[in-house]
């Protein structure tokens, strides 16, 4: 269920993404905003985490920047949102970034808490959460794949003691 609240904070999540990836640019990096159709949790044997659907354009830009160029995320951000209540989903915000060939993705997520329960408890347990970029379109199967050590920064601190214990 999305509220008016949601909606606008998700609105505000997007805009600021676009505003502090145009200050990024202006310092000569490059970098792209990620507008994602969904976000899933996804865990079975081939990945776990996050799928983030983008679409065709988006996802093509990014693996042809990621693949074809010699970048390699080493750092990230993440901005997280508190919801205004328990009900509400979850957003953050995730920039992957490679200082060394100053390159930025930005990666806005909005996800429900109860649908990503067990890929949290999984992510605390092997403190790694990985976020996999897709297409929404079902015939490709290819994604790629950012990792955060600190899944943590993804919850609400009282999330995060109720499941790591």
């Amino acid at each position: 269920m999305t509220t008016d609240t949601t909606d606008s904070q998700w609105t505000a999540v997007l805009e600021d993404a676009t505003a502090i990836a145009e200050e990024y640019q202006e310092n000569g990096w490059d970098a792209v905003v990620l507008e994602p159709d969904a976000v899933s949790p996804v865990d079975g044997e081939e990945r776990t985490g996050f799928d983030v659907a983008v679409s065709p354009d988006e996802y093509e830009f990014l693996e042809r920047l990621i693949e074809s160029s010699e970048v390699t995320v080493t750092t990230a951000d993440v901005y997280y949102r508190p919801p205004e209540n328990d009900t509400d989903p979850r957003i953050a915000l995730a920039v992957e970034r490679d200082d060394d060939t100053e390159t930025a993705v930005f990666i806005p997520l909005k996800y429900d808490l109860d649908d990503s329960r067990a890929v949290f408890e999984t992510a605390l347990r092997a403190e790694e959460l990985l976020l996999h970029v897709t297409t929404a379109t079902p015939a490709d199967d290819g994604w790629v794949s950012f990792s955060h050590d600190d899944p943590s920064l993804f919850l609400e601190e009282s999330d995060v003691r109720e499941w790591s214990q």
